[in-house]
């Protein structure tokens, strides 16, 4: 940009001056209070950065995000926390890094050298919307540098890339020029994609949570070496988990395009068509593609055509390609000249027009998913809403070419020229408004001087436009001093467009010795509010958790490490419950964090009255009621920023409208009275009205002079078959004008004016994010316990999977649960329910074939292998299987021959036991619902009975034991005297050997004793003969006695 473009130029005549003296005293009206209250609101903000522990509280210090896994470091902190509602036997980790916020006014400038930036052109910022962690934009002049940043260009680096930039021209891909600059860039949400010349490289990123570390690169890697690309093209959206991105070939592969898919970190490209180059299937000698616009929603290619024919001049044309089909079409020719509009806003391209001698040169195609809306944009404005009849825009002038359009994909566009400047257009309008150079641009910058604001110069250039959260912004190059500074900046689209209005449209009106000025106000209403807003949450599908910090108990209140640590380590607690909470067995509360509490909520008053007194012990206290889900959060009087709708589905909320002045009229209806009108109208256009209907209610409040209009939107049931929650959604969108307010009806608030009259909101067809099922192990029980009049677990009891009885019947139960809002209720509709493996313990659970889960499952199995069976009659189309619902008779064991749970060997002495992987699952069945919901969980069933062949075997190895042991006790009671006796006389038998051998030892030692022993041998052998004969008696007696 230029600095004297934005300020009036020419000679000094009295118009002039006089313009120049009321633009000064617009700028004193509109202004006034709010001059400073713009430097007080508006450039001192919020400031987030991160810090390492280490470097917290370190003054003007921030960290870039690089280690993403959570770190050991808060523990042992929790170990001390003997008397707070936590439990340490939990893992509680910390972050690596810290953020900090403060309040400041400080204007982030960054100094770069002037070669770099000075008199370069702007280029467009292209990137996955609302995917992208880092962002690129290159452009500068001979250099291999980048502008590289992870906080949206609240600060970035400058950096140069070490890449092969030798290039040899060739006969398919001749030598045009060498250059150092980085002309595309292309930031994805893992990959960076840039092309220098005719050469293409990326860099992917180490993300650890979207795929494996090794996936990352280690410097740039160049693809499509072959390759001869002449642009890169964005696709801003992903889909089915996959980013894309096109390169536009030329030399031997013109007519093709190069299209890329980026998943989990790993890039592949394709050349489309896949049969004949798109010259070839238009029927042209040699044609061009300019650009490549890619409808992911409908897999559909949008190519910008030039063609050739023959002698005569270049045409144009748009042409569909279908990836999934491989269909080519040519939709739309595009005139040769652009058409003459006669003074009229827009004109409708139906051929009969008259056309002027300038002639069309298109550059590019714009479509938004969410509207349809399509753009063909170069030196004109063409816009359809269904790719074949186009709409010319004739406030865009024809002297100008648009380079290229910034797209907030909320019912905004911004456009630059080659020129630099910048036009605005709301989509769905005809008007387009010049926001730069313009009347309302010269007032916004006689305040940003008056104010002395360093975010303007008189000598800058702007390197891009681009929108975030719907608000436009300039990356803004500053010459002050010879000082360069690169600054964003926003742009007050809105005080620039009521600053038009107001320069352009006044009066001055004398009365009395003073002229008064005053303005027009074009818009149709004053006052315009929206009431009966329901709760957002339950469209937005936004999950939101309360987590306050820890109360310090210190008299100075401010928090130390310690306590940040343990607040850390709280917040990752808290955030594993949520990641954990997707389980298939059903809690008896619905909640995250009812786990968390659930033994401690008890005891609420006493961890109260510690903290009251600073008894707690780690000197902090928490606070159950601090770490909880928000499941009503209020509207904030705004509609929200997307609206998901399941089947059948609706939403509802109330304009209204205070009028300008008098603006009711009577009107007669044939055979009824008069009625009121109003001049001010609603108009609700609908992207996709074959899917969703929208309703209109108009009440007239005479007596407020206004009128309330109830809108309801909803879905009808058409357009969308079933997909996993959150996934595969179908975009459109709802637009709400109020007529005759575009670009003309603005409010005014703390933060600056906001536009009014025009309302556009996303809308997603399909499954909301955060809807599951979940196996209702509370309520199975109770019921089964209900019909069977009886329940018995497991003889090992665990209370995270209790059993069920084979011979009982079985009735599952399942839940609905919202993870968003927090509902949770039965599932009402009809669902097929298949045992997909199982095992007899855990440790050998198995994943059955497909031949499997049919012979298991099916009513029409033939090969005796079903595991269950039900009376439940309704079968899916091909009778393959049962169609259950929460009435459904129940489920009843078989396990026949050849299913997997016949005969199973016990494991002890109990009956055998199975665990089955159970899936349930609405696909196809259910038509209550887009959601295809499925579970998969294990259920342990105990008391399975033993096959007959087995049971046989166990008997009869049983009677053999039990009449083997009964013969052998009777054996035993008749043949226990006999042996007791043979038993005795074995014994006396030893004893009569042993008496015989101590006899025989004493009467030799006798023989060789001396003589005069002799005598005493003789009295020794009479008294041994003796004993020998008196213990003879008692043998004889006890003989006699056993034989009688």
């Amino acid at each position: 940009m230029c600095g004297p473009a934005m300020f009036p130029a020419g000679p000094p005549w009295p118009r002039v001056r006089v313009l120049q003296v009321l633009w000064a005293l617009l700028a004193v009206l509109l202004a006034s209070w709010r001059l400073w209250a713009i430097k007080d609101f508006q450039e001192c903000t919020w400031q987030v950065v991160l810090n390492e522990f280490k470097r917290v509280g370190e003054s003007g210090v921030s960290d870039s995000f690089f280690e993403q896994e959570p770190v050991d470091t808060v523990s042992s902190l929790f170990h001390m926390l003997v008397d707070s509602p936590v439990d340490p036997s939990q893992k509680y980790l910390g972050f690596p890094y810290y953020l900090k916020i403060n309040y400041s006014c400080e204007e982030k400038l960054f100094d770069l050298m002037p070669r770099y930036f000075v008199g370069v052109s702007s280029r467009p910022l292209w990137h996955t919307v609302d995917q992208s962690p880092v962002l690129i934009l290159g452009g500068i002049p001979n250099e291999k540098y980048i502008l590289m940043t992870d906080t949206s260009f609240k600060d970035f680096s400058l950096v140069e890339l070490s890449i092969d930039s030798c290039w040899v021209g060739s006969f398919y891909c001749p030598h045009s020029g060498f250059t150092a600059t980085i002309y595309d860039t292309i930031a994805t949400e893992s990959t960076l994609f840039i092309r220098q010349n005719q050469l293409v490289y990326y860099f992917t990123g180490t993300y650890t949570t979207l795929y494996e570390r090794n996936r990352g690169s280690g410097s740039w890697v160049r693809v499509l070496a072959s390759e001869c690309i002449k642009k890169l093209c964005p696709v801003y959206f992903h889909s089915n988990g996959s980013e894309y991105i096109m390169a536009l070939t030329m030399g031997k592969h013109e007519g093709y395009v190069q299209f890329g898919t980026i998943r989990d970190g790993q890039v592949s490209f394709e050349m489309l068509p896949r049969q004949w180059s798109v010259c070839e299937q238009i029927g042209v000698t040699t044609c061009s593609i300019i650009w490549s616009e890619y409808i992911v929603g409908e897999y559909t290619l949008l190519l910008l055509v030039e063609s050739g024919y023959g002698n005569a001049s270049k045409r144009f044309q748009v042409v569909s390609y279908n990836t999934a089909s491989d269909d080519l079409e040519l939709l739309y020719h595009i005139p040769e000249f652009i058409p003459e509009a006669r003074g009229l806003e827009f004109l409708m391209i139906l051929g009969t027009e008259s056309y002027t001698s300038t002639a069309m040169v298109p550059k590019g195609i714009f479509c938004n998913p969410y509207n349809n809306l399509i753009f063909i944009w170069g030196n004109f404005l063409l816009q359809s809403s269904n790719k074949e009849n186009f709409i010319y825009l004739a406030d865009f002038p024809k002297e100008l070419s648009i380079k290229y359009m910034a797209r907030s994909f909320r019912g905004a566009v911004a456009i630059v020229t080659e020129t630099e400047e910048i036009w605005y257009l709301l989509e769905g309008s005809y008007r387009v408004y010049q926001l730069f150079p313009s009347k309302g641009w010269q007032v916004h910058i006689s305040l940003q001087l008056m104010q002395q604001s360093s975010l303007y110069a008189s000598n800058e250039t702007m390197l891009t436009l681009f929108y975030e959260d719907s608000k436009l912004y300039q990356l803004v190059y500053l010459m002050n001093n010879q000082k360069g500074q690169l600054v964003k900046r926003l742009v007050p689209v809105e005080q620039l467009l009521m600053y038009q209005q107001h320069t352009s449209h006044y009066d001055l009106e004398r009365k009395g010795g003073y002229l008064m000025l005053s303005f027009i106000d074009f818009c149709p209403f004053s006052v315009m509010r929206l009431r009966s807003l329901p709760r957002p949450q339950r469209y937005t599908r936004q999950e939101r958790y309360r987590a306050r910090p820890p109360r310090v108990l210190e008299r100075s209140g401010f928090h130390n490490e310690n306590s940040l640590a343990i607040y850390q380590g709280l917040v990752y607690y808290l955030l594993w419950l949520h990641s954990v909470y997707d389980k298939p067995y059903a809690d008896p509360v619905h909640d995250p964090t009812w786990r968390w509490w659930e033994n401690n909520k008890q005891d609420q008053d006493y961890y109260f009255f510690l903290a009251s007194n600073w008894r707690s012990a780690g000197g902090v206290s928490i606070e159950m009621d601090s770490y909880e889900k928000i499941y009503n959060l209020e509207s904030a009087y705004e509609l929200p920023e997307r609206i998901f709708l399941d089947k059948g589905t609706e939403y509802s909320f109330a304009i209204f409208l205070s009028a300008q002045g008098h603006s009711f009229r009577t009107q007669a209806e044939l055979g009824s009275a008069f009625q009121l009108r109003s001049q001010v109208d609603v108009g609700v256009v609908l992207a996709d009205p074959g899917c969703i209907e929208a309703s209109v209610k108009q009440e007239v409040l005479i007596n407020r002079n206004s009128v309330l209009f109830s809108i309801t939107l909803k879905d009808k049931k058409l357009c969308y078959d079933q997909g996993i929650s959150g996934h595969h959604l179908m975009k459109t969108s709802m637009t709400v004008n109020v007529v005759g307010s575009s670009g003309l009806c603005f409010q005014e608030t703390h933060l600056g004016p906001r536009m009014q009259g025009n309302l556009m909101v996303p809308v997603f067809i399909g499954c909301p994010p955060g809807k599951r099922l979940a196996f209702d192990i509370t309520y199975t029980l109770e019921y089964s316990r209900l019909k069977n009049k009886h329940y018995f677990d497991c003889v090992h009891v665990n209370p995270e999977m209790p059993c069920f009885l084979f011979r009982d019947i079985f009735y599952p139960f399942f839940l609905i649960q919202d993870l968003v809002t927090g509902d949770s209720g039965s599932f009402q509709g009809s669902y097929v329910l298949l045992v997909v493996g199982g095992g007899p313990t855990m440790d050998s659970l198995k994943d059955y074939s497909e031949d499997e889960i049919y012979r298991f499952n099916s009513p029409l199995d033939k090969t005796n292998s079903l595991i269950w069976t039900t009376r439940t009659t309704r079968t899916t189309k091909d009778s393959a299987f049962h169609i259950m619902s929460h009435e459904s008779p129940g489920i009843e064991w078989l396990c026949l021959e050849n299913a997997p749970c016949y005969d199973n060997v016990p494991q002890g002495i109990f009956a055998p036991e199975f665990f089955f992987k159970v899936l349930v699952s609405n696909r196809g069945v259910d038509t209550s619902t887009y959601c295809n919901y499925q579970l998969t969980f294990l259920l342990h069933i105990h008391g399975l009975p033993l096959s007959p062949k087995r049971a046989l075997f166990i008997v009869m190895v049983s009677a053999s034991v039990c009449v083997g042991l009964v013969i052998f006790y009777i054996a035993f009671c008749l043949l226990w005297p006999l042996v007791v006796k043979g038993c005795t006389m074995i014994r006396w038998k030893i004893n009569d050997i042993i008496a015989s051998e101590s006899y025989y030892t004493y009467a030799s030692i006798s023989r060789i004793s001396s003589m005069p022993s002799l005598r005493h041998s003789k009295m020794g052998s009479m008294f041994s003969s003796r004993m020998t004969e008196d213990r003879a008696e008692p043998k004889e007696a006890v003989e006699r006695q056993l034989m009688t």
